[in-house]
């Protein structure tokens, strides 16, 4: 008779002790959930896509139901999935509508961005070259590794408000152009993943106020002594790998930033 698998807190000490930052010896839930994040990282389930049900995970990873809801939460209120009441859970993805703007906090004046409509993207720029030392920093790459960059103009009503420099490793984004980028009509960050399997699941930003420079006050079409908003965003996939460098100048004269905190 063949042997039974390993229990999943002997399997998961082990797999998660070797390679991820979740300790050995975490609760078991917490390993459940260490192990499902590895199951997403390897692409096991694509974003927008049916994850197990919570009977058939306890039963692959010979646990209680309740050790893997209580993982499948956490992976929810970090918004890794997402629970659709009746049909079950699925990996989040940025394609979908509630999400869309996770990441965007620029706010109009007058009304919401789902009332504003989507922005009007201009590609200034789209090419692959050599990383900075602060771009590389910043995706924890090498000085001179490759990465691809994109320049463009985000308009709302006619009105160009967002100047945008994107970088990205380039091992990560081969063949992007800049037709690409201007054809996709949904999210970006809903291109990465259906095209280059990249899914950003986190973002840390810094926000400051700077004059814009020559070329960009020309681009955003106000005077070189308008205040702008500058957020710098470095959004990251799973495990906390960098895979996305943004620098954004916002215009504020008819949009204002707006974060919930809670």
């Amino acid at each position: 008779m063949p042997a039974l698998p390993p229990l999943a807190s002997e399997t998961a000490a082990a797999t998660i002790g070797a390679g991820a930052s979740t300790p050995a010896f975490s609760p078991l839930y917490q390993q459940i959930k260490g192990l499902i994040l590895q199951s997403l990282e390897a692409g096991e389930w694509r974003p927008g896509e049916l994850i197990p049900s919570e009977m058939e995970l306890a039963a692959r990873f010979r646990v209680s139901q309740g050790t893997v809801r209580k993982a499948i939460d956490e992976l929810a209120a970090e918004n890794l999935v997402m629970r659709r009441q009746g049909k079950g859970t699925f990996v989040a993805t940025h394609a979908a509508q509630h999400v869309q703007y996770r990441f965007l906090k620029l706010q109009p004046d007058a009304g919401d961005q789902q009332g504003e409509g989507r922005a009007e993207r201009r590609i200034i720029d789209c090419r692959r070259l050599r990383a900075s030392a602060d771009v590389a920093r910043g995706l924890a790459l090498r000085s001179g590794d490759a990465v691809m960059h994109v320049r463009r103009v985000l308009s709302f009503s006619a009105i160009p408000t967002i100047l945008e420099d994107i970088w990205l490793p380039g091992h990560a984004f081969k063949g992007l152009t800049a037709e690409q980028m201007s054809a996709y009509q949904g999210p970006t960050y809903a291109m990465f993943e259906l095209d280059y399997g990249v899914r950003m699941v986190r973002a840390d930003e810094k926000i400051r106020a700077v004059l814009p420079e020559a070329e960009q006050a020309l681009l955003l079409d106000v005077p070189s002594t308008t205040p702008l908003l500058s957020v710098e965003r470095t959004a990251y996939t799973y495990n906390d790998v960098p895979m996305e460098l943004r620098r954004g100048l916002y215009r504020t004269d008819t949009h204002h930033y707006r974060n919930a905190l809670s």
